[in-house]
């Protein structure tokens, strides 16, 4: 009897041990899949910066230096390794914010703005946009799922056991964070 209670204490300690390690993974694949979402969106904004410099070009003469810091920011972004997910976001966000400059320049070019060609790419860009933001709260959002479970009791055990780390969030940067200023007077 005693050798029965010892097998199905042993049987229930295993199972919560393979349960609790299985979790771990699940997690960190996820966080991974979530990043190579991230990777996915950028890369399909990649492909559609070549057309939107090209249909720019050919109504602004004057915004070459912006055109320019688009393409070299491009790549830029291709050139990081993947495993370096922070230079990765940080030229990504250098790279959204010059192509806001871009759309902000097109507003002086009232035939680019009418041209169907540059309506459609600032359409898909900016539904890229939204999906490269969702695929970053996502990110996060696994990442802090794992990060909560390698921290937790028992589950923190196993983690060590099995050198699961703590990933890093992704961050806004801190010029994000400033408050713009507004002028009423024009």
């Amino acid at each position: 009897m005693t050798l029965i209670i010892v097998i199905v204490v042993i049987a229930i300690i295993v199972g919560i041990y393979v349960a609790l390690y299985n979790s771990l993974v699940q997690l960190r694949v996820h966080a991974q899949e979530s990043w190579s979402q991230i990777d996915v969106q950028l890369q399909r904004r990649n492909d559609l910066i070549p057309n939107l410099v090209s249909t720019v070009k050919g109504y602004s003469k004057y915004e070459a230096s912006t055109l320019e810091k688009v393409t070299q920011l491009r790549t830029a972004l291709n050139n990081v390794p993947d495993d370096d997910r922070a230079q990765k976001m940080e030229v990504s966000n250098q790279l959204s914010g010059t192509l806001k400059t871009l759309f902000a320049v097109s507003e002086n070019y009232p035939d680019l703005k009418a041209s169907t060609e540059y309506q459609q790419l600032m359409e898909e860009l900016s539904n890229t946009e939204n999906k490269i933001a969702y695929a970053r709260q996502l990110y996060n959002s696994t990442v802090a799922a794992l990060d909560t479970k390698i921290q937790s009791f028992p589950s923190n055990i196993i983690a060590k056991i099995h050198h699961f780390t703590a990933m890093d969030y992704l961050q806004v940067p801190e010029t994000a964070k400033e408050v713009p200023h507004v002028s009423f007077d024009d």
